[in-house]
């Protein structure tokens, strides 16, 4: 598979992020090395083996703290359950405090 390697990289960057933070697609695929491939980001997180692959890809949302539609691995509503159970904060209108709980890996 041509992406391997990329998703590689994507599930190496995902399992670092801790319980009760979240990163969004654009800033893996940034860590990653590929500022434009958030899209592709999505595609690794759709093919993840999830948790059972030590892959939290439930902490993965987009930029303005919405959850994915068609998240993989039960909807967003459990998405949301999953992030709220690790302490994650939402706001009002239901998206994820990004200012609150957006990780920033160390340097």
């Amino acid at each position: 598979m041509a992406n391997e390697g990329f998703f590689q990289r994507v599930y190496d960057i995902v399992r670092q992020v801790p319980v009760g933070r979240v990163v969004s697609y654009g800033q893996v695929a940034a860590l990653v090395g590929e500022p434009r491939k958030a899209r592709f980001v999505g595609f690794a997180m759709h093919s993840s083996p999830g948790m059972a692959g030590g892959v939290p890809c439930h902490r993965v949302v987009f930029k303005d703290g919405s959850l994915a539609p068609g998240f993989a691995f039960g909807g967003p509503d459990v998405q949301h359950e999953m992030l709220l159970e690790e302490g994650v904060l939402f706001r009002d209108d239901g998206r994820v405090d990004m200012a609150a709980s957006q990780w920033e890996p160390l340097a």
